[in-house]
């Protein structure tokens, strides 16, 4: 069966912008654990805008944390910051206030027993060459067939110090291991920025925005995507919360049954703490969840969301990182 999965490097526009939102988040949690969050960036071109919503006791510096988020990824070019937030709607507000979802919405959360992180090798593997990109503009993209490399793809803009890229030993000590040949017939196999030179990158080349990156957040694009993104909003939204918590049931299940590969579905109504449905299909067979509570309190509490943590989540997936929904 053939399978591909990509990646993106942490200077990656999209990426950049999910950093971004994600830092703003834990600068709050760290001095107010119960901010309401939800904050979208989009960045190119000379300028960061910062916008959504934000109910905190504590004072954020956005402008500061979104420089500061853009030079760790590696650019030194002048760039502006515009910021447009205001307080969470009353109307959210009132459903989170009484231990509500935020939001409805789908969640899944899957695991296999395919690697050490429980993650498809294609989603693996692509990631592993991402973080060979240090904090470059970049993607990455794997194929597999039948648990063997066939073909690796890497665009890495090459502008700047590359002295953190380190694509060949990743291609030789990752990558290598799964292909079934020689490393000069990997070689062979290895597309290296097949559209030419590539020197101009991140925000002078593209735009980023939060969130558009989902497959490569998740599971690969060979998995179902339930709700939306992760960055930038705090736990009370169940696209985070809950998708962390079907991760982490995914696992469980993973390991208690002996299992090739577990789906998990939970399904959320906004201002209601209860799910609709919480489903997991244990290699082809559904059950219904039992023996956990889902409600979204319960779940922050279970999974400690409310502590700073989450730009590290937003660099390269949300699963399979040793978090503590991964265990």
């Amino acid at each position: 069966m053939l399978r591909t999965a990509e990646a993106v490097a942490v200077g990656h526009p999209d990426k950049i912008c999910d950093q971004i939102s994600d830092a703003i988040l834990d600068a709050c949690l760290k001095d107010d654990p119960t901010s309401r969050v939800a904050i979208e960036t989009m960045g190119g071109h000379g300028i960061i805008t910062i916008t959504g919503e934000l109910t905190t006791k504590t004072y954020v510096n956005m402008r500061q944390i979104a420089l500061d988020v853009y030079r760790d990824c590696g650019n030194n070019d002048a760039i502006g910051v515009n910021v447009n937030v205001v307080e969470q709607s009353p109307e959210i507000g009132h459903g989170v206030d009484r231990e509500g979802a935020g939001d409805q919405g789908i969640m899944v959360g899957y695991a296999c027993n395919e690697t050490p992180e429980m993650l498809p090798l294609e989603a693996i593997l692509a990631r592993k060459l991402a973080k060979a990109m240090g904090r470059h503009d970049g993607k990455s993209q794997v194929t597999v067939n039948d648990g063997k490399v066939v073909k690796v793809l890497t665009s890495l803009c090459t502008s700047g110090d590359q002295s953190d890229v380190t694509l060949e030993k990743c291609m030789r000590e990752e990558i290598l291991p799964h292909f079934d040949g020689s490393w000069e017939e990997l070689e062979k196999a290895w597309m290296q920025n097949p559209n030419g030179e590539w020197t101009i990158g991140g925000f002078t080349a593209d735009t980023g925005l939060t969130g558009r990156k989902l497959a490569v957040d998740n599971y690969g694009p060979n998995i179902p995507v339930g709700g939306g993104c992760f960055s930038g909003k705090d736990a009370t939204k169940v696209d985070r919360s809950a998708a962390y918590m079907a991760r982490r049931i995914a696992c469980d299940y993973l390991k208690s049954r002996n299992a090739k590969e577990v789906f998990v579905h939970i399904a959320y109504a906004i201002g209601v703490a209860e799910p609709l449905m919480a489903v997991a299909d244990i290699d082809g067979v559904q059950e219904e969840i039992k023996g956990y509570d889902l409600k979204p309190k319960a779940i922050i509490e279970l999974l400690n969301l409310r502590q700073p943590q989450f730009r590290e989540t937003a660099k390269y997936g949300h699963f399979g990182n040793g978090f503590t929904w991964d265990k």
